[in-house]
């Protein structure tokens, strides 16, 4: 509704010694990783084999009350899983974990990201009989895992023998009656941690900052193409699918992640912070207070104000209190949506220069709203600086970008002719050349969604268009 970008979901699972409360959690856990997905949300307690489940749309907060957590139940392993809010048809089946019950045992699956050839393998599994609930992805990783777990001794070995047939972006967690089994991608693409707790716990989840809040110290980074499999034996690492360069989102820095987070050793805090430094010396402006666009801005902005040495202020207020439920069916309703969510503070632009610092223009009617807004509390000037470059092509991995043909700066506009249509002053974008620097050169990473060049043949994936219904993960 706000133009928008976002990220498919958030995973999180914990592995307990003996019978504890792994739901609440579970909980705490996904509480950290809403910023992933706020459409849905579920959780999956394994008690001794037996497993509950609840699965709903709605915030973690919503869904999950002191009653239906308690209806959970005690057990020793859960996981659990945030999805996007999106503006295009929904599907209940698609709320993970998706839980199937084969003649193996149960198993609970939850997925973040995206794969290319989710429709091949949909189709090859209907050809043969198997009937898909959703639109899910998910459910073709699930089935291609048990058709595997039927031919060999384990749960992991199946997980194994399947990775080298998806292709696409997946950090996915697998619990079974007795095994916590956690996997990326050889790419990479999305993040995937692990934690331990004082009293021995182990955790998976998207992002560090979902450890901390249940107590657990990060342990490492799963590796590109790791499987690690937690049990009573203790923790084991296969690393039969790993070797590949990594091809992690660099969005994941610039947007989606938390800034307390660490992703492969870099601080998030940090990238921003070195994003807004880079802009400043890149396409610097004379000015007389900088600001950020809440939340992800607000680091760059600083950054952007170290680095020039312009004071830096907060421009914006934002209403953290608008729920899911605010989504307007009207153009006019829609009009004032930003007004509601973002409110400028006069004091401290009225008859000033302005540099404003947001991550991103998508079709660029929410950025000309914003520099409305600023018009109308008094700002003189109004001075863009994006801390990424412009978006010209889809993704397939796993984030919810436009299709190409709705992009602003894929329309064959210069960067000129998007500032006169947002209303700014000037505009400028992170250079493409630059995006290595705000992880130190620390690993690889994916821009397709800048670039064109993606590291995976994306042949067979479709088109992306976040108003249709696609098979998300």
């Amino acid at each position: 509704m706000f133009d928008s970008i976002h990220e498919e979901c958030g995973v999180f699972g914990i592995y307990e010694n003996g019978c504890a409360n792994p739901a609440s959690s579970a909980y705490f856990g996904l509480y950290a990783l809403q910023h992933r997905g706020q459409e849905s949300c579920g959780i999956a307690v394994c008690d001794d084999g037996v497993f509950r489940h609840k699965r709903a749309d709605g915030l973690v907060s919503e869904v999950f009350s002191r009653k239906e957590l308690d209806k959970l139940g005690k057990g020793n392993m859960a996981v659990g899983h945030v999805r996007y809010s999106t503006t295009g048809g929904h599907n209940p089946n698609n709320i993970q974990p998706l839980v199937i019950r084969h003649i193996k045992g149960n198993m609970a699956l939850v997925h973040n990201g995206n794969l290319v050839n989710a429709a091949e393998l949909r189709r090859s599994f209907e050809m043969s009989g198997a009937i898909f609930h959703g639109t899910s992805d998910t459910e073709a990783i699930a089935y291609e895992i048990v058709r595997e777990r039927l031919k060999c001794h384990s749960t992991e070995e199946a997980v194994e023998r399947t990775m080298p047939r998806l292709r696409g972006a997946y950090s996915c967690i697998l619990m079974t009656a007795t095994k916590l089994i956690a996997f990326r991608d050889p790419d990479g693409f999305r993040p995937l941690c692990l934690g331990k707790t004082h009293d021995g716990a182990y955790v998976a989840a998207s992002e560090s900052c979902a450890l901390e809040t249940v107590g657990a110290e990060f342990v490492r980074d799963i590796e590109a193409g790791e499987i690690v499999v937690i049990s009573s034996e203790g923790v084991k690492s296969i690393r039969t699918n790993c070797g590949k360069r990594q091809n992690i989102c660099i969005f994941e820095y610039i947007y989606f992640a938390r800034p307390d987070s660490v992703i492969e050793g870099v601080s998030v805090h940090h990238a921003r912070l070195k994003a807004g430094e880079l802009l400043a010396k890149h396409s610097p402006v004379e000015a007389d207070i900088v600001i950020g666009v809440p939340d992800s801005g607000l680091d760059a902005a600083l950054g952007y104000a170290n680095e020039s040495g312009i004071p830096y202020g907060i421009g914006f207020i934002k209403n953290k209190y608008i729920g899911r439920s605010f989504i307007q069916p009207h153009q006019s309703q829609r009009e004032n949506a930003v007004k509601i969510k973002l409110n400028a503070v006069r004091e401290t632009v009225a008859g000033k220069r302005v540099v404003m610092i947001d991550d991103s223009i998508v079709r660029g009617t929410t950025s000309a709203r914003i520099v409305k807004l600023l018009r109308d509390a008094g700002a003189k000037e109004v001075h863009v600086r994006i801390s990424s470059p412009p978006f010209l092509h889809s993704c397939y991995f796993g984030t919810d970008i436009d299709s190409e043909e709705n992009l602003i700066a894929g329309k064959c506009r210069s960067t000129e002719e998007i500032a006169e249509y947002i209303g700014a002053d000037s505009l400028a974008y992170l250079p493409v050349d630059a995006l290595g620097k705000l992880i130190d050169g620390k690993c690889g990473y994916c821009c397709g969604c800048f670039t064109g060049n993606y590291p995976v043949d994306i042949t067979g994936a479709g088109s992306k268009n976040k108003f249709d219904e696609k098979i998300h993960g």
